[in-house]
Formats: C-alpha cells, structure tokens, sequence
C-alpha cells in the first residue's frame, strides 16, 4: 500500500487499508509513537497496542468508510475531521465522528499520530 503523498488523502488510504484486512497494512498508516483512542475511554500506544486495536477493530464485519470533514494543515502537520462507519450490507455495525492529527514524514508521506476515533462525538467529555 502507498501511503498518502498529500494529508487530506489520508482518511480515504486508511479506509482503503482498513478494508484489506490486514493488520501489517493498516499499522503502515500510523506513527508507532503516537497514540489511538480505539473506543471511548480507552488509549493505546506502541506496536503492541496499536495491534491489538487495531485487530478489535477489523474483527467488526463489513465495509468501513471514511468521510473527510475538514482537513487542516501547516508545514508538516495537519489536523482532520473525519465522519466514520462500517457497514454490512445495508446494516451500520459502527459509526463515530473522529479527529486525527497526521504528520509528514521525511519521504513526504503522511502518517496518523493521534487517531482519537471518538473524538468529535457531541457527548464526549475530555
């Protein structure tokens, strides 16, 4: 998988590597040293964590989608906004409103650093 050479193409690269299934696909969106806020409440860090979420998450049957609210940048940061569901068939398995913080790398991709999944969802407190 390429990753994303501009950050507002990062949401839809890892709905694309989310829906491969593979774990070792999806992990190459995130930078190992940030931080996934998989579900409310809960954080992980490290490749180990990282893993485990992220094998939690593609455990969820179906297709997942990712919409691009917004998707800010300065130098070689950027904040998105992401609208986000998996779906089966016509069933919605799972749907939230996320915020990530992506970074550019030295090749000029674009890796996620903070993916708070839950993050601008209206009852969520800090």
């Amino acid at each position: 998988m390429n990753l994303p050479k501009r950050a507002e193409d990062a949401h839809a690269t890892l709905a694309a590597a989310f829906n491969t299934g593979d774990v070792a696909t999806v992990l190459s969106m995130y930078d190992e040293t940030g931080i996934i806020v998989p579900q409310p409440g809960k954080t992980a860090t490290g490749r180990i964590q990282f893993e485990e979420s992220i094998r939690a998450i593609l455990s969820i049957k179906g297709k997942m989608e990712i919409k691009t609210v917004y998707c800010l940048q300065t130098g070689n940061i950027a904040l998105g906004r992401s609208e986000w569901s998996i779906t089966d068939g016509d069933e919605v398995n799972i749907s939230a409103k996320g915020i990530e913080v992506m970074k550019q790398q030295p090749d000029g991709t674009w890796k996620i650093v903070i993916d708070q999944a839950f993050g601008a969802e209206a009852n969520l407190k800090a």
